[in-house]
């Protein structure tokens, strides 16, 4: 028997969320408005609904970029007067059918049983993002994308937060010396990874910004995983890749930026290898460029390690070379679309606001990541982020 063809979601053309928008990007997006608990919102040919607790409901009305908003508190409480069993799915039916509509596009993460209540009340849903992942849905909000001179604006200060991290951390460093095993010691006691991130965060804290996903400061073959936080003593001569990637409290976007450092003297492998990766990033900046597409960028960055014979692959049980993206797009959400590698054939848009961090992982040498951000312009990129690459620290 013939499926009945549903009708395509590009032809559906407003929006249902159901989340909370401290931890849903798209949400705090939509409407403008910062709460700690979930709530829905819809599109309404071209308006934006928002459905609110009463007790949010006056911060809302001052605070969001909602065109309506509604108290859902008081809504079901009016719906219960004829069904004593109503909730958050009849107000959403109620106050959609007030406004005409009565088909949404739903992300790809809505909650499924509010999704099963919802249609069993008549309401046409299409899920949209099916390839939704820590990038977020771009399916649902492409114009997310393109970032606003106030979310550039945040993305900076995110990143000013970043830098004051890498200032303390800097300064620590400075100021530490080397026992006899080689074990950085630091206003009498031995420096680990813990007290470097301590230091990082509490500057990132006075400069407006909050770690709030953590950071990675990981001494040595700790950061031969790119992903690993680090932890322990912190050793002369070894290489420490500090990826700081603060929230920045007053504007809710990220920045993300990392430096790599040592404490001392490096061997020539080591030089090699850090030189390498920052030559990397400059030809990665200088090939962004609006139309170039993120799979290009990562290219140049792939090409120019394997012509000077750094190896990738799995070695051991090791992931080794370069095996990561060259960068990623962020914003209210720490990773977001566009991202600089094989996986993104589109091309880059003005307004993209993207990070740069080619890195190389070898154990017995260890990890070497730069990175900062840029925003895509039609000729090329501009800096989103500002702190010195200077390295090695006597």
């Amino acid at each position: 028997m013939a499926r009945t063809a549903r009708p395509s979601a590009p032809a559906v053309r407003d929006v249902l969320m159901m989340a909370t928008p401290s931890k849903n990007a798209d949400l705090r997006w939509f409407g403008g408005f910062h709460a700690s608990d979930p709530f829905p919102a819809f599109s309404a040919k071209g308006r934006r609904i928002g459905l609110l607790p009463g007790m949010e409901v006056g911060r809302a009305k001052d605070e969001s970029a909602f065109d309506e908003v509604l108290n859902l508190t008081a809504l079901i409480g009016d719906l219960r007067k004829t069904n004593p069993k109503a909730g958050v799915a009849d107000a959403i039916v109620f106050a959609a059918l007030q406004q005409g509509i009565h088909r949404f596009r739903v992300p790809a993460d809505f909650p499924v049983g509010l999704y099963e209540r919802l249609r069993e009340l008549g309401l046409e849903l299409h899920p949209v993002g099916a390839q939704h992942n820590e990038r977020g849905s771009p399916e649902l909000f492409p114009a997310r994308q393109v970032k606003s001179k106030s979310e550039l604006a945040g993305i900076r200060a995110g990143n000013a937060a970043a830098a004051a991290g890498f200032k303390a951390v800097e300064k620590v460093l400075a100021e530490s010396k080397a026992d006899k095993k080689g074990v950085l010691q630091w206003q009498g006691q031995t420096l680990t990874a813990e007290i470097l991130k301590e230091e990082a965060q509490v500057a990132i804290l006075r400069k407006g910004g909050m770690c709030d996903i953590g950071l990675i400061i990981a001494p040595g073959d700790q950061a031969v995983d790119c992903h690993c936080s680090g932890s322990g003593p912190v050793r002369a001569n070894e290489l420490i890749v500090c990826d700081i990637y603060p929230r920045h409290i007053a504007s809710h976007h990220y920045g993300d930026m990392t430096r790599t450092y040592l404490k001392g003297k490096a061997n020539a492998k080591q030089r090699k290898m850090v030189h390498a990766v920052l030559e990397a990033q400059r030809r990665a900046i200088k090939a962004i460029r609006a139309g170039v597409t993120g799979a290009k960028v990562h290219t140049v960055v792939q090409d120019y390690f394997k012509s000077l014979g750094y190896k990738t692959g799995l070695v051991k049980g090791v992931y080794v070379g370069f095996f990561h993206g060259t960068g990623h797009g962020l914003g209210y959400d720490i990773h977001e679309d566009p991202a600089l590698s094989t996986r993104n054939p589109n091309p880059l848009m003005a307004g993209n606001a993207v990070t740069v961090e080619p890195g190389l992982y070898y154990p017995g040498i260890g990890g070497c990541r730069f990175e900062d951000c840029v925003v895509v312009t039609k000729k090329g990129c501009e800096f989103l982020s500002s702190h010195p690459t200077a390295w090695e620290i006597a």
